[in-house]
């Protein structure tokens, strides 16, 4: 009789959930799915690989976690509803305030509030699981308890739009045909419900009257949204819950992932994950002693060597994204004829460039390694480079651009990777130079061919570098080969690229690329980005060519350089509130519409769109100035000051122009980290230490300059 008895209720264990399953949603397959808003205000995973889930905030919600890697996002937001005696306010609503705060490595505290309640949120990764963790207070100042709603948007698989989501007890469970997430909590939700996105289904409608009354499971794929009723209420026991969202193949494994991590105590859970990121960070250099004395630009310099580690795959080491975001329309799906939500979460041999060389500076030997091993297993059988992979090695874009060819060859140079394995991956890169440059397919703005200035230079530095690298291995008769082509290269990039009768100044300046190789024939070409029209290439500038004087082909005080800086701070500066940023190029419409709308390729071209100012401009005038002989440090603190309460540092910031009302020099709604603006500001600040730009490549600037 026990046996029959054991059997029966081991029978209601595993019948339960099909048992207790709730009506299906009507309403399939809702709306469809777009990734959220790319200006994050946080950026956190743990230092432990097979903890390979990242998490994004941005302002008063949780954003896109990443799982099994830093190119799948898998679940869209989560942020909570607060329902009382005549009022319903979502977090994201526009008169609930919100601040992010850094606390310990990558923990972040996230604060929401009104009138009636505050929510604080403490976000961590579990180090031992995939699971997201969250400590959740809630206080109610109304002096009567409240209700408290978790709303949630998964997309399991990077595709949003072919998901079931079903109620397991007390448990969210949304999954597709590769990944499962599973939301919990203790103490226990309730009142759970799976519909679909603005159906009759959707949570969120039914929540608008206070409550949660109809509920569903999601048996049909499509975008499904989630809810349930947590046991916060804001008075007496019930302040404080922890929240888990587990991730795995299928929903077994994210249940079981997410309810062992409910089992340690958040605490505990918490200094295992801050314990890695300070482990991590004694193991680098301090940072320089100018920054230890300033405790603002001491965090940002912490927080962005975090951000830079963080941004490496788990999986696919050394395979480090340019940014943990979807911006403007790239999150909507649409640009593109496959369901990728690239390309910011893609890899690219120049940002790698740039993180890499900053890791190695701030003391991240082995991270900087990585990187270039990455990038040695990706380069192509000619020697050269995709425009960008997926982080596992596949080609995603596929132009070429002959600046991401030299750059590896200038990385391994400089990180001292000069020996025979090296130099096989050199000598196929360094080949390529020589037989395709200096024109390219597209400069390292990415939408026009032609002969570019900082492409030229980067050729130039890649090929004195491989000259030196080919020589320790014996092939002088390569070596002379590699600096004749960059002789030449470096005596020919004036009369390409330097116009004598444009219409910015009567002196001779760079301008951003010519078409045919003469920069005073007055060849038109179309800039993009919804501009109406050709213009004049002699009309088109942009600051890169002080690639120029960063690699070491030109001195800092060469005449058509000082005219060109000239231009450009005419054309395109911009003094703003936190110090002079630089649009990347006149004409430039990769940014915000007037209107504040997000960038898009609109079938009809208008003008619409309006690429802003990019601090990595600042930081590369930084460079400049400090080899010639000026004060750096106020680049680097208008750098520091256009980072959010976050600590994470913009890919543009607003520059004056429509819409009115937004700050001058703040971050726009682009991608938000960039780990190329955190790299500049690690850079510069050790360049400033140090008194020289430590980027630049010794072996090159001595050849064309007569010092380092």
């Amino acid at each position: 009789m026990f046996a029959r008895l054991v059997i029966s209720v081991l029978a209601l264990l595993v019948f339960a959930p099909a048992a207790m399953a709730k009506d299906p949603a009507p309403g399939a397959p809702g709306a469809k799915h777009t990734w959220a808003p790319a200006d994050k205000h946080g950026f956190g995973t743990a230092t432990r690989l097979h903890s390979n889930v990242w998490f994004t905030l941005r302002k008063a919600e949780l954003t896109e976690a990443y799982y099994p890697d830093l190119g799948t996002p898998s679940l869209r937001s989560l942020e909570f509803v607060v329902a009382g005696n005549g009022f319903v306010d979502r977090e994201t609503d526009p008169g609930v305030r919100s601040r992010v705060r850094a606390v310990r490595g990558l923990e972040y505290t996230q604060v929401t509030r009104t009138a009636r309640w505050r929510l604080e949120k403490t976000w961590i990764t579990d180090p031992s699981r995939p699971t997201i963790l969250a400590r959740v207070r809630f206080t109610s100042l109304t002096g009567g308890p409240l209700r408290v709603y978790a709303l949630v948007d998964p997309a399991p698989g990077d595709d949003g739009n072919d998901d079931v989501g079903l109620s397991l007890g007390s448990e969210l469970v949304a999954r597709d045909d590769t990944v499962a997430t599973s939301v919990t909590t203790r103490p226990r939700l309730s009142e759970t419900t799976s519909g679909y996105l603005d159906s009759a289904s959707d949570p969120w409608t039914d929540l608008q009257d206070g409550d949660l009354d109809a509920q569903y499971d999601a048996t049909t794929p499509g975008n499904v949204v989630q809810a349930a009723r947590t046991p916060l209420t804001g008075r007496g026991r019930h302040r404080a819950l922890r929240l888990a969202i587990g991730f795995g193949a299928d929903q077994t494994a994210a249940r079981n992932r997410a309810a062992a991590s409910l089992r340690r105590p958040f605490a505990k859970s918490a200094g295992r994950y801050a314990l890695g990121w300070l482990n991590y960070r004694s193991k680098l250099r301090k940072a320089p002693k100018w920054i230890r004395r300033k405790p603002s630009l001491r965090r940002l310099y912490d927080q962005s060597l975090y951000v830079l580690a963080a941004s490496e795959d788990k999986r696919n080491r050394g395979a480090s994204v340019a940014s943990p975001t979807m911006p403007w329309v790239w999150g909507t799906l649409t640009l593109e004829d496959t369901e990728s939500s690239g390309p910011y979460h893609l890899v690219w041999p120049r940002d790698l460039y740039h993180v890499a060389t900053a890791q190695q500076l701030a003391g991240d030997h082995a991270g900087a390694r990585r990187l270039l091993d990455f990038l040695w297993r990706v380069q192509k059988p000619d020697g050269s480079f995709w425009q960008n992979t997926e982080v596992d090695g596949r080609e995603h874009w596929t132009t070429e651009q002959l600046d991401e060819t030299a750059l590896p060859i200038v990385l391994s140079w400089w990180l001292n990777r000069r020996g025979a394995s090296d130099w096989t991956h050199v000598r196929a890169a360094a080949d390529y130079l020589v037989a395709n440059g200096p024109e390219s397919d597209q400069e390292r703005w990415e939408n026009q061919s032609g002969w570019s200035p900082n492409t030229i230079a980067a050729e130039i530095a890649g090929l004195i570098c491989a000259a030196d690298i080919a020589e320790r291995n014996g092939d002088t008769m390569r070596a002379a080969s590699y600096r004749s082509t960059a002789d030449n290269f470096q005596r020919m990039v004036q009369t390409w690229t330097a116009t004598t009768n444009g219409p910015y100044s009567p002196k001779p300046y760079y301008v951003r690329v010519t078409k045919d190789g003469n920069p005073n024939d007055g060849s038109t070409y179309d800039p993009g980005d919804n501009h109406v029209g050709e213009e004049d290439e002699r009309a088109i500038v942009d600051q890169s060519f002080l690639g120029l004087v960063l690699f070491g082909a030109k001195r800092h005080d060469d005449q058509v350089i000082r005219n060109s800086l000239a231009v450009g701070d005419q054309v395109l500066r911009v003094r703003t509130p936190n110090g002079p940023v630089w649009h990347r190029f006149t004409f430039d419409g990769y940014g915000e519409t007037a209107t504040g709308a997000q960038w898009d390729i609109f079938p009809t071209k208008g003008n619409q769109t309006f690429g802003r100012v990019w601090p990595i401009l600042t930081g590369e005038r930084g460079e400049y100035t400090l080899l010639s002989g000026g004060n750096a440090r106020p680049y680097l603190r208008t750098i520091a000051r256009t980072a959010n309460d976050g600590l994470m540092l913009p890919e543009q910031v607003w520059d004056g122009r429509p819409p009115a009302g937004e700050p001058v020099g703040e971050g726009t709604r682009s991608a938000t980290p960039l780990a190329w603006t955190h790299a500049q500001f690690i850079r510069l600040a050790w360049s400033i230490q140090r008194g020289r730009v430590l980027e630049r490549p010794c072996v090159v600037a001595r050849r064309y300059t007569g010092s380092c």
